[in-house]
């Protein structure tokens, strides 16, 4: 299987979401109990560290990652918490395969 790493954008939003909403449904994945819309996720997230996994350039999104600052407080300036999400449908071809 071929695995893709590339930017994620606004275009990736709604399977973004998705698979957040199927991380909230695991009861182990935040103490969040809904997806916040974009421009909160947006507002809530580093820029320049945001990442897509799919199974192929253009493909399904199979996983994403992001930093949030912890802290807008001077003395945690640099420090991030790190989200790491892999979509039921992933997990579920990956187990397949095996």
């Amino acid at each position: 299987m071929t695995t893709e790493i590339r930017a994620m954008t606004v275009d990736d939003w709604e399977a973004v979401k998705e698979i957040y909403l199927q991380g909230i449904a695991t009861g182990q994945a935040t103490f969040e109990t809904g997806a916040p819309s974009w421009d909160a996720w947006n507002s809530n997230h580093l820029p320049f560290a945001r990442l897509i996994a799919s199974d192929r350039p253009g493909g399904a999104v199979w996983g994403w990652a992001a930093l949030s600052p912890v802290s807008t407080r001077v003395a945690y300036a640099g420090v991030a918490e790190v989200s790491v999400y892999v979509a039921r449908h992933a997990v579920e071809e990956s187990v397949a395969g095996c």
